[in-house]
């Protein structure tokens, strides 16, 4: 008999927990025959990745009524309102769907307040596995449910050893629950395309490329970014920068680079679905982001052998970095440190680039479906 593998993960954005809940799910679903594997369907928030996920063995489970496009998405207060909406009309389906189908394992990705709540309330023939992404701020109500849910879990699992080892130090949870699994961000034959040159290089001969890419929030920081490289211009104008990805920042980045004058150095390209073309066309890409898990985009742009410089944010870039070993690291959102890494960076000889660059992608093979499979399939069997 197949082993019930159920996926939690309400996404309202494209952020990166989406990628990873779907390469993770399908990993399991691709190396594992045997694994039954689904992803429940909240409220028509996976309609849209429906036929890439069956073609991939993994199926959606529709929780309730599609609602998904009506709910506030944008912005602090309106995605926790959408939240409260999902947590209040899934506590019902969620409790029948576990009582009837009786999986063997859920994987809980965002919002578990909800099973979490279920699993204190309730006795179920699930283990139910904690997985942890990003930077989780440690507010009152979520050390709560951390706390009060910590003897029921069966596995806590972190994306970085640095998170792992501040959950170990926080008391929260038994240390014993606690296991380091590195996101499924490299999907290989993604990258298995025509070496070709976007067209967006075509505003920018004869100069070199730096890329940043991200959703535009107050989280990626690219105002700083903006703001650092407008300085570094003033010194060394051999470069510009593209910056991949939409948000609400949009329009206020727009401004600033319009403040700036530098229209014709600096260019918002919007989402682009070949992220990659651009990574491997481009010389340098910056990470300024206030927090991240790791950087889904640091590690595509290291496996395209993109020179990596990024902030020393919490919670994974210092390590992915080696501390700054590999790659630089600059200060995170302090006034000047980019900018004195973009100046190490044009001093550097070819020699210690390309190192880099090679201990890099090797590092990026922890973070391939197949490595990520091996490491939870061993978890799941605890």
């Amino acid at each position: 008999m197949k082993k019930k593998i159920f996926y939690w993960s309400p996404c309202l954005d494209r952020v990166g927990t989406v990628i990873s809940t779907i390469n993770s799910a399908i990993s399991l679903s691709r190396y594992d025959k045997n694994n039954d594997v689904r992803i429940i369907n909240v409220c028509g928030e996976w309609d849209q990745y429906r036929e890439k996920l069956n073609d991939n063995s993994v199926n959606l489970i529709d929780l309730n009524f599609k609602y998904f496009k009506i709910l506030p998405k944008k912005g602090f207060i309106k995605s926790r309102f959408s939240y409260i909406i999902i947590y209040l009309l899934s506590f019902i389906p969620l409790f029948f769907l576990l009582k009837k189908e009786k999986p063997n394992k859920i994987i809980l990705h965002l919002i578990t307040s909800l099973p979490l709540t279920l699993l204190n309330l309730f006795k179920f023939k699930t283990d139910f596995i904690l997985r942890i992404s990003g930077y989780p701020k440690l507010n009152i109500i979520r050390k709560f449910f951390w706390k009060l849910s910590s003897k029921k879990l069966c596995i806590v699992t972190c994306p970085t050893l640095d998170l792992k080892k501040e959950l170990e130090n926080s008391n929260l949870f038994d240390r014993r629950i606690l296991h380091y699994l590195p996101d499924a961000i490299i999907r290989i034959k993604n990258f298995r395309k025509k070496n070709d040159i976007p067209t967006d290089f075509n505003l920018v001969k004869n100069k070199k490329v730096i890329l940043s890419a991200g959703r535009l929030t107050r989280q990626k920081n690219f105002s700083y970014l903006i703001n650092e490289f407008s300085e570094f211009l003033k010194i060394n104008d051999d470069f510009v920068l593209f910056i991949l990805g939409e948000g609400e920042d949009k329009k206020k980045l727009g401004q600033l680079i319009e403040n700036k004058g530098l229209k014709e150095k600096i260019f918002l390209l919007g989402f682009k679905n070949n992220i990659y073309s651009f990574m491997r066309n481009s010389d340098i890409f910056i990470l300024s982001s206030l927090w991240e898990e790791v950087g889904f985009v640091m590690i595509e742009a290291a496996f395209c052998n993109s020179y990596i410089i990024s902030s020393d944010c919490p919670n994974g870039p210092k390590e992915f970095l080696n501390n700054g070993k590999n790659g630089i690291l600059f200060s995170n959102n302090s006034r000047a440190s980019l900018l004195k890494s973009l100046k190490k960076y044009s001093n550097l000889d070819n020699e210690k680039i390309f190192s880099d660059k090679v201990i890099l992608k090797k590092k990026t093979n922890r973070h391939t479906m197949f490595k990520h499979y091996l490491i939870f399939n061993k978890l799941l069997k605890l």
